[in-house]
């Protein structure tokens, strides 16, 4: 059976625990913080937008909508 070390370290502690990585997990590690703020923004996004009222049925209307505007467009019409 595993145990789980929990640490309790400030901003400060981590900082410096950073500072002594080379410089490619750093940027390796600038990527990860990077994609976990995308995801939380894209859930937060997400969440703000989600409603009961749309239907698939409802989205794809609009889609093709969109689509035929978009074809008419391109085409110069």
């Amino acid at each position: 059976m595993k145990t789980a070390v929990v640490y309790q370290l400030n901003f400060n502690q981590i900082m410096q625990i950073v500072r002594q990585l080379p410089a490619n997990k750093k940027i390796r590690l600038s990527k990860e913080l990077e994609k976990e703020a995308i995801n939380s923004k894209l859930v937060s996004l997400l969440k703000s937008f989600k409603t009961k009222e749309l239907s698939d049925e409802v989205i794809m209307q609009e889609c093709e909508i969109v689509r035929a505007k978009l074809y008419k467009k391109s085409n110069g019409n």
